[in-house]
């Protein structure tokens, strides 16, 4: 069995450069909010890069400080390892242990021999001025020296004696961090106090970072969601008004439900580009970026490595967004179809009942259930195979780290915090790899649907409204029809050289076989169409030279087909516009419209339902009467209009028409010709052209075709 119901648009697409760049094109106006944004962003991934590094600088600073005795005179072309602002105790520089992480292991046994730096690691300690804090130092010191088993004068120490236990002076201590490590808590804690400080100095850091973070990251995501609720909104509206002001010849080859697609889901998709893909990617790649940068600040040596096993992570997401791609088209495919399916068994269940094709439809309705069971699943199987696959690739880079690293830390080439802060890293660097995969598909529907967006907005099939002449004011209402000749599909015209001539004030009746014309003509006088040869005028002046709204506010039809809106009946009556009450109640009355207003409970502000349903067809047929007669229009054209009331609601109708028309135009198309019977003139239109004119009793007395369609309609002549 042929499937119907294919979606005959394509579903996603790659990205495109020239549709990214039309919807990033409506971010201009809001400048101010993608700049915040982008500050916002700024801040919450410089945060984020700075948290290991805090850690990495407590580690190395506070947890795991170590020092080495030196002589700047000894070192060679390593006294770049001293600094000037290094204390100096006993004619030795005391430096950080870190700051050999630049020496091989052969230069640092080198340095050793000949005395230029220490060989056992040592800890320095900032001694207090005074009070309480100082004199817990001391007693720690004391202990310390009795530990050390001995103290070696100062004078050996910087002669190039052994490594003494303990040395100090007014200001500083150092003392063999093998010792510090055996202190009683007390005074270990006594001599780590500069620790201890920097421990809280950096927590204190630690939670200012944090915050900021929390607060940039909400305000990033405040601010991408606020920018693209805007841009959804002038999308649609753009959609909105770029809709209705096309033609009837565009809009007829348009399903409503394509239409309404294009404005709520195709524009929401172009909104999750900037909520979810476009702030996403950017916040992704800048944390990947800076996590490289950070790592190689850090220590180049080590984020070389690093960066070797990065080859398979690529890989393994290209291959996965190649995947991720065909399954999510798969899968948006079956679901149009299975929705499209539904929507059209669902409304004409009535058809499936009167003919038993109930188990028809199910197995129909199962096979495409069936196979959307196995495109979810398709897609779900690339996410539940490459999420796992690269939280392994995650844990293979930092196993990798882990050995290289450990191996380095004994050789003392990096720091502990160091190694640390690499792990932490690698994990950040990993998740956007993760967010940006899944984010593609997002990428695709948002250029799928703006591609549609764009489509429709640049479609060029409108009515030009390019005034050359004002309205007449008063309006007349005179009409004439100048040879028109019309057709809806090239080379099928509907109207062949079609003229005639509608004086102000008259009432003309248009009557004719379906096919014949009618209802053509209310349509190429409000220029729903506009004529391909020939010509209409409204009071001497070509309709085309007319502004297009003044022209359909003067010239007001009453359709076949009754269209009223959800709302109350006043609403529907006044349309938004400036009529007055009176004048609402005067037409309501005029049609006869009162006399079932007035007895509904809430008479003018009673809500209706969508389609009007609450009211008979005939009570809104007559409610259209009345919103056209209290708009006062110069012409009003009634097309097909008492079809739907039966005939004692059209003689009521018929009555308050003919008061309300006295000294204005009106054209009346009607089906039913005993409706017209007290027309001025009637017009018997055959095939596209004027094929009999007169009044009711001339027309009849000519036996021709008006003569053929009142006696099919009636059975026989009056």
């Amino acid at each position: 069995m042929a499937d119907y119901f294919d979606n005959e648009e394509t579903v996603t697409k790659g990205y495109d450069r020239v549709i990214a760049g039309r919807i990033v094109g409506y971010v201009r106006p809001y400048l101010k909010v993608v700049l915040g944004a982008v500050l916002a962003l700024v801040v919450g991934t410089a945060g984020e890069l700075f948290l290991p590094v805090l850690v990495k600088s407590t580690v190395d600073d506070a947890l795991m400080v170590s020092y080495i005795d030196a002589d700047p005179a000894m070192l060679g072309s390593k006294a770049s390892l001293v600094h000037p602002g290094d204390p100096v105790l006993a004619g030795r520089s005391i430096v950080p242990v870190s700051r050999l992480k630049a020496v091989t292991g052969a230069q640092r046994k080198e340095l050793v021999a000949k005395g230029a730096i220490g060989a056992e690691p040592l800890y320095l300690v900032a001694l207090e001025p005074h009070g309480p804090a100082r004199e817990a130092q001391e007693k720690a010191l004391l202990t310390a020296r009795e530990l050390s088993r001995g103290i070696v004068p100062l004078p050996a120490w910087g002669g190039g004696g052994p490594t003494p236990g303990v040395v100090s002076d007014r200001d500083a201590a150092v003392l063999l961090l093998s010792i510090v490590k055996v202190l009683p808590p007390s005074d270990a804690g006594a001599l780590r106090l500069g620790d201890s400080r920097i421990i809280s100095h950096n927590v204190s850091i630690l939670l200012v970072v944090l915050l900021a973070v929390l607060v940039a990251t909400f305000l990033q995501v405040f601010l991408a969601s606020l920018m693209g609720q805007r841009i959804m909104k002038d999308m649609r509206m753009e959609l909105f008004r770029h809709a209705s002001t096309r033609s009837l010849a565009f809009l007829s080859k348009q399903p409503v439900g394509r239409l309404v697609t294009r404005m709520t889901s195709d524009v929401e998709t172009i909104n999750q580009f900037f909520t979810d893909v476009l702030g996403a990617f950017l916040k992704d790649a800048s944390l990947m970026v800076g996590v490289l940068v950070v790592l190689f600040i850090l220590d180049w040596r080590l984020a070389l490595i690093t960066l070797a096993t990065l080859p398979p992570v690529v890989l393994v997401t290209v291959i996965s967004r190649t995947r991720a791609r065909d399954a999510y088209r798969r899968q948006r495919t079956w679901l149009s179809k299975v929705n499209s399916y539904l929507a059209e068994r669902l409304s004409g269940i009535t058809v499936v009942k009167l003919f038993v094709r109930e188990a028809q439809t199910s197995a129909e309705f199962k096979e495409r259930d069936r196979e959307l069971l196995r495109a979810n699943l398709g897609e779900m199987y690339v996410y539940a195979t490459f999420r796992p696959i690269v939280d392994f690739l995650g844990a293979v880079t930092t196993a990798v780290i882990l050995y290289f690293g450990s191996r380095m830390f004994g050789l003392e080439l990096v720091s502990l915090g160091t190694l640390i802060a690499f792990i932490n890293l690698v994990g950040m660097f990993y998740s956007p790899i993760q967010d940006l995969s899944e984010k593609y598909t997002l990428l695709q529907s948002a250029m799928a649907g703006g591609e549609r967006v764009f489509q429709l907005l640049d479609s060029r099939d409108r009515i030009p409204d390019e005034p050359r002449a004002e309205m007449g004011d008063p309006v007349r209402g005179r009409v004439e029809f100048d040879h028109v000749r019309f057709a809806y599909k090239q080379g099928e015209w509907v109207l062949k050289d079609l003229s005639f001539r509608v004086e102000p004030g008259e009432m003309v009746a248009v009557v004719g076989s379906t096919g014949a014309g009618k209802t053509t003509v209310t349509n190429l006088i409000t220029r729903l169409w506009d004529v391909q040869e020939g010509e209409i005028r409204l009071d001497g002046r070509p309709v085309r030279d007319l502004p297009l709204n003044d022209l359909r506010r003067a010239v007001q039809p009453v359709l076949q087909d009754v269209f009223l809106f959800s709302g109350t009946i006043e609403n529907n009556i006044r349309l938004g516009t400036q009529v007055s009450e009176e004048r609402m109640r005067i037409a309501a009355h005029a049609v006869h419209a009162d006399e079932f207003i007035d007895v509904l409970p809430d008479g003018y502000a009673t809500v209706l339902s969508e389609g009007a349903t609450n009211l008979s067809s005939g009570q809104r047929q007559i409610l259209s009467f009345a919103r056209v007669l209290a708009h006062d229009p110069a012409l009003i054209i009634l097309d097909e209009a008492t079809s739907s009331v039966d005939t004692e609601t059209e003689r009521m109708i018929q009555r308050g028409l003919e008061g309300l028309l006295a000294g204005r135009t009106s054209i009346v198309i009607a089906h039913r010709l005993s409706t017209i019977r007290h027309a001025d003139r009637i017009i018997v239109l055959a095939a596209g052209r004027v094929a009999e004119e007169g009044r009711h009793e001339e027309l009849l007395a000519k036996r021709g075709l008006y003569w053929n369609l009142y006696r099919l309609q009636y059975g026989g002549v009056e």
